[in-house]
């Protein structure tokens, strides 16, 4: 491991250099010292990664004791400290001997895979509309490369756009624990919880036609308001989820504020939320 191209033992001298590689590949910076236990059941972790990944991130070695100055301009005060570099700045750490797995799931937030550029391929077709294609070429990627979690999310994406909610589902449930809270995750989980409540309903135009002929339509005015979730037209959903609440707060059990709870969820902290949330807020009282 000693003479790998991906490993380097760092020094005052060359630490520019390495720094300057982060602008290729993710450095991923191990901080350690001889006494610290813990350090040497890190260390074989990653230098097996190193090798493993061959070449898509650089293991840099930092001991402490020897480049105390270096250490303190990190401010490291426990050790192992591990730190991941892009474009010199440091992006990511974790702290302590982590198991082969978590240090993998933690490298693979940041480290290309050899699928991306087909993922990103795959992507296109589905943006094309090729959903039954777009699928069975990431179906293929993912024998190949299982473990690239942007795989993936394109994975249950494509199969939502083709109408398998189960299948994204699952997809997204064999995410590593620590992807699964990702904001593109949350996202598209919450998109399939509405596509699945609107898996039966009326397409839009139908829906608005009813609305047109009997504003007090309720069950139309929520589907829709589905509908226009799962299309991205957010404004014109929660306008029909409020409206549902000034006309009836009894109909599915309060669904027109219960949805909007739900778009708040989905949307994060989208400018859209504070206002809605607002005029929400003026129904209520």
């Amino acid at each position: 491991m000693a003479d790998s191209p991906f490993i380097i033992d760092v020094t005052r001298e060359n630490f520019a250099q390495v720094m300057e590689s982060s602008f290729k590949v993710p450095v991923l910076l191990d901080f350690w010292a001889s006494w610290c236990q813990p350090c040497q059941v890190l260390m074989p972790i990653l230098a097996k990664l190193a090798e493993e990944y061959d070449g898509r991130f650089l293991l840099a070695k930092l001991n402490t004791e020897e480049e105390q100055e270096i250490a303190a301009q990190f401010g490291i005060r426990s050790i192992p400290t591990v730190k991941l570099f892009r474009d010199g700045l440091p992006v990511d750490e974790f702290m302590g001997a982590l198991p082969a797995e978590q240090v993998r799931g933690f490298l693979d937030q940041h480290v290309a895979h050899a699928s991306d550029e087909a993922v990103l391929e795959a992507r296109e077709r589905l943006n094309s509309g090729d959903t039954a294609n777009a699928i069975a070429r990431l179906n293929e990627l993912r024998e190949a490369d299982p473990d690239n979690p942007r795989l993936l999310v394109a994975l249950a994406e494509a199969q939502a756009a083709h109408g398998d909610i189960e299948a994204a589902e699952a997809s997204l449930h064999s995410l590593p624990i620590d992807e699964r809270d990702k904001p593109d995750v949350v996202i598209l989980r919450a998109k399939l919880f509405f596509l699945a409540q609107v898996a039966e309903a009326p397409d839009s135009a139908e829906l608005e036609g009813r609305l047109s002929a009997d504003t007090s339509d309720h069950e139309a005015r929520f589907q829709l308001a589905l509908r226009k979730i799962v299309d991205g037209d957010y404004e014109t959903a929660m306008d029909n989820l409020l409206e549902l609440m000034r006309q009836d707060r009894d109909f599915g059990d309060d669904a027109g504020r219960k949805g909007l709870l739900k778009v708040f969820e989905l949307l994060g902290n989208s400018p859209l939320v504070s206002r809605y949330r607002s005029k929400m807020a003026s129904l209520l009282h």
